[in-house]
């Protein structure tokens, strides 16, 4: 049994919807569990106005029935509130009327050009609509679902961003995975660190001051996997390689490592692996430099994947670019935006995980209800 899921929907159009097919009957999940992390993600020092416009309230379509999953798949759907103010641009009807809001200037780093490239677009509007970072409302809605299997099977999500635009936090996780959420979210950039966070604050502070952007490293972390998940049998079965492509797959992302990572690349082989020792009748680790998978499976120990966010492409102050109709010289179109999104990146970073982890767990204990599935678990643990 595995999950597969498929979003659609455009940034300023009508809705977004998703369909994730792949839950056990029985799981209990109601819209608040999803409308929490869809809130979540709404907030972060430096985003921009679109986040005031949006609810991202949250509708289950079909897949539940009185609070409790049907084993069909989930489907739900998010109507984008400012559609009203973009139904002349980006409504379905047809229409030979000159298109609103053409763009014909691409965004250096955006998808725009390769996007009217690849698919012949006199009018990069429709690139950048679906290209937008809209569409991960609704991979948080979907991920928010794979969430609630993972708690009932005692797996904990989380994250936490550790660096902007420079700005590191050497902070060491503090608290349990389950709790790091409730004390990051209360920090403006869900910065661990006190005195990293008002430094991350400052500078997000002055690049909106330029007109420009930053990124940074955002961590999601994952306790209670059981050990196993994942196979080294086959390249694709390794765990790192779906983590690793949905961490890829979200906007702006440019990096992606589990562990020491690149760090590990610089040091021996003694001070980039894990010790042995017994305890009892297991073994178990001294240290967790390999951020809990080993040879493409999990270990047992907590996950650590950090991913690396580029500056987003839409700048106030925009840089060099060329009018693909007169083909001369011109200032990059500029777009709603934001100043910085890597809060909310870490946020859309742990949906994207819960969704892998849940889809490894279910292919290694299957089970086409909760029923059948949580004593395999329990089953395993002991």
């Amino acid at each position: 049994m595995s999950l597969r899921f498929l979003t659609a929907g455009e940034s300023h159009g009508r809705a977004l919807v998703g369909i994730l097919e792949g839950l056990p009957a029985g799981l209990a999940l109601t819209a608040e569990d999803i409308q929490r992390d869809l809130l979540r993600r709404k907030k972060g020092h430096g985003r921009g106005n679109r986040q005031k416009i949006e609810g991202d309230k949250v509708e289950l379509l079909a897949g539940v029935r009185r609070g409790r999953t049907l084993g069909s798949p989930l489907a739900l759907l998010i109507e984008n509130l400012d559609f009203k103010n973009w139904r002349d641009v980006m409504g379905a009807e047809p229409s030979d009327a000159p298109s609103p809001r053409r763009v014909d200037v691409p965004r250096p780093g955006h998808a725009d050009l390769v996007g009217r490239l690849k698919y012949g677009f006199d009018d990069m509007r429709n690139v950048l609509e679906r290209a937008s970072a809209r569409e991960t409302a609704m991979r948080v809605a979907l991920g928010a679902a794979a969430r609630r299997l993972l708690d009932e099977c005692g797996v904990a999500v989380a994250s936490r961003v550790v660096a902007i635009g420079g700005v590191e936090d050497p902070e060491p996780l503090a608290v349990a995975v389950a709790e790091l959420n409730a004390r990051v979210d209360r920090d403006p950039v869900r910065c661990a660190g006190a005195e990293a966070s008002a430094r991350m604050v400052a500078r997000v502070d002055e690049a909106k001051r330029a007109g420009d952007t930053l990124g940074g490293v955002f961590e999601v972390l994952v306790d209670g996997l059981p050990p196993g998940l994942g196979s080294y049998a086959q390249w694709d079965r390794r765990l790192e390689a779906p983590l690793s492509a949905a961490l890829m797959s979200l906007n702006a992302v440019k990096g992606v490592e589990v562990g020491l990572g690149f760090t590990a690349a610089r040091l021996p082989g003694s001070g980039a692996h894990d010790a042995y020792e017994p305890r009892g009748r297991r073994v178990v680790y001294r240290s967790n430099r390999s951020g809990g998978l080993d040879g493409g499976m999990s270990t047992g120990q907590t996950l650590v994947l950090r991913a690396a966010m580029k500056p987003l492409a839409t700048l106030m102050k925009p840089l060099d670019s060329v009018d693909l109709r007169t083909m001369k010289p011109a200032k990059a179109h500029v777009e709603r935006s934001d100043a910085c999104a890597v809060p909310a990146a870490a946020v859309i970073g742990e949906s994207l995980v819960a969704l892998v982890l849940a889809n490894a767990l279910l292919e290694k204990f299957g089970g086409d209800s909760m029923g059948e599935l949580l004593p395999r678990v329990r089953a395993w643990r002991r």
